[in-house]
């Protein structure tokens, strides 16, 4: 995964992209998101703060997309014959993460996002939100928490904040 975000960041930083978009950008990007992004901004040296604020950005960007239309998009994929499989999978992968969210609800999402481990984050929790059936403005107010906070976590210990008050 970190090679991905790499090599993501040597094209677009080859194409003049300035870095702090070029930290955005790979936030936006599922699988990578804000873990992808942060390592990423630590090798083009981007400042602490720019590295956070352009992280949570670009991880939320696509957010509201998620809660407002995936429900929309993957009834679509369904009825096309080649990738029909794939959000049966995705949901059915997806569906087994959601024990914690459905113990403790939005708190549950807030914390499956808050804690940067893979396979959890935005869009994963968004996707789930929309699953369960969650008020979507709901989940995204504990969704962004969450980014934010994830955001703060990997942004101080990349960073080596972290590790120098331990």
């Amino acid at each position: 995964m970190d090679s991905i975000a790499i090599a993501i960041k040597d094209a677009l930083v080859g194409w003049g992209i300035p870095h702090q978009l070029v930290t955005a950008l790979i936030s936006m990007i599922p699988l990578l998101e804000l873990r992808g992004s942060i390592l990423v901004a630590g090798l083009l040296k981007l400042p602490l703060i720019q590295t956070y604020i352009a992280a949570v950005i670009g991880n939320m960007i696509p957010i509201p997309f998620i809660l407002l239309f995936i429900e929309k998009i993957f009834d679509w994929m369904k009825t096309v014959k080649h990738i029909s499989k794939i959000p049966i999978k995705l949901e059915e992968k997806v569906m087994k993460k959601s024990d914690q969210i459905q113990k403790y609800g939005y708190w549950g999402l807030f914390l499956f996002v808050a804690i940067p481990l893979p396979g959890t984050g935005a869009w994963t929790g968004s996707l789930l939100a929309v699953l369960l059936g969650l008020n979507r403005k709901k989940s995204l107010f504990f969704v962004l928490l969450g980014v934010m906070t994830a955001g703060l976590v990997m942004t101080l210990v990349s960073y080596g904040v972290i590790g120098s008050i331990i």
